[in-house]
């Protein structure tokens, strides 16, 4: 069993930088890979990004790449999600999900464990 808890959402205007970041409960924080989806309101959960449990392989949607970072500290089972030039598309509240799997990618199905998710708000 995995809780996730999101933190560093918030307001920011657009062009900004927020790092939300992802708490993991466990002891196998590290055998699980990781991902960030987004759900904006009317609008079906998106994917945002994803990490391979070693950290060795990540990916993006395209609408985030080159913006938006996803790391992971497994000595701290933290996985991080740095958003730099920040637009008001990007508004959303963000979930953190974990998959017993090396790496899921963009695949919900494939993740077990979900956050309770963070508010993100880019003001234009």
């Amino acid at each position: 069993q995995v809780q996730l808890v999101e933190s560093g959402g918030g307001l920011v205007q657009t062009g900004g930088s927020l790092r939300l970041s992802c708490a993991a409960s466990g002891r196998t924080f590290s055998s699980y890979a990781m991902g960030w989806f987004r759900q904006a309101p009317g609008k079906e959960r998106a994917f945002v990004a994803a990490i391979s449990w070693s950290g060795g392989r990540t990916g993006y949607a395209d609408s985030v790449k080159g913006r938006f970072t996803i790391s992971r500290d497994n000595a701290k089972n933290t996985v991080y999600l740095q958003m730099n030039t920040l637009k008001p598309e990007d508004t959303a509240v963000y979930y953190c999900a974990a998959s017993p799997r090396v790496y899921s990618g963009s695949d919900s199905d494939k993740y077990a464990y979900w956050g309770q998710g963070t508010q993100v708000t880019v003001s234009s």
